[in-house]
């Protein structure tokens, strides 16, 4: 019996892969069979822990350092993937960050530019360095990670953040459009609130517990919840998936 869901063999870059659902989903590509390319920045230790787990369970990944809010980095990075592993199968467009809260009032040009750089720009960069070698290969797949905030607004000074994600999406649906003649499927998942790094700096517990009020199934989702949804978009199983935001929210925002 054939298994849709298998990645043996694929090569799979995850950008901003140190912690949270970039970890998970670095993880589980490598228990699916991909060789696995674990993207961080600054949380070297992170990244560290994430290869251990993969390579003690008999799985290949390598870490890559660099600052994908940068074309400097993100060549840096493609080289660093390409080199040791080959050309790229897989793309998870995943790093991104808040940053920081900041109402209307106190948000500045650089503030603004910085989530911009790191959660829209970044994913552009990247895309353009691994397209022509799979557009040379008619094959591929690019997951962007959106968010809920890019729906809704997102939550008290979530506004650059929010406008960054909901581009994204929308850069899913172009690019989906461009790529799909050329064998590429580019599509988006937009996690709800999951339990990870993000909110243990971004949201109080009383953030938490209101969010939480606002989930028909009563929880926060967990990251390996978001891979596993990623990991269906990067397989066989979605072949004829183009284009598509795949909300993953515990039924907090139904559309």
């Amino acid at each position: 019996m054939h298994n849709y869901l298998s990645l043996k063999d694929k090569v799979a870059l995850v950008t901003g892969a140190s912690s949270g659902i970039g970890a998970a989903t670095a993880t589980l590509f490598a228990e699916l069979g991909a060789r696995v390319a674990i993207g961080f920045h600054n949380n070297k230790k992170g990244a560290e822990l994430v290869l251990s787990q993969i390579t003690e369970a008999d799985g290949k990944a390598i870490i890559c350092a660099a600052d994908v809010a940068q074309a400097s980095g993100v060549e840096s990075l493609i080289e660093q993937v390409t080199n040791a592993l080959g050309p790229i199968d897989i793309l998870v467009n995943n790093a991104g960050s808040l940053l920081e809260r900041l109402p209307i009032l106190r948000l500045t040009e650089e503030s603004w530019d910085a989530v911009m750089d790191l959660n829209l720009k970044s994913a552009v960069l990247c895309t353009q360095k691994v397209v022509p070698s799979m557009i040379e290969r008619r094959s591929g797949a690019i997951i962007n990670i959106g968010s809920i905030a890019g729906r809704n607004g997102g939550g008290p000074g979530a506004g650059p953040y929010a406008a960054a994600k909901g581009g994204l999406m929308t850069f899913t649906k172009s690019l989906a459009k461009e790529l799909a003649p050329h064998g590429i499927r580019v599509n988006c998942v937009s996690p709800g609130v999951i339990d990870t790094p993000f909110h243990e700096v971004f949201s109080t517990p009383e953030m938490m517990s209101n969010f939480t009020k606002m989930i028909p199934l009563g929880r926060v989702g967990t990251s390996m919840e978001c891979a596993k949804v990623i990991a269906f978009l990067a397989s066989d199983a979605a072949s004829y998936v183009v284009g598509e935001t795949i909300e993953v929210n515990g039924g907090q925002l139904m559309l």
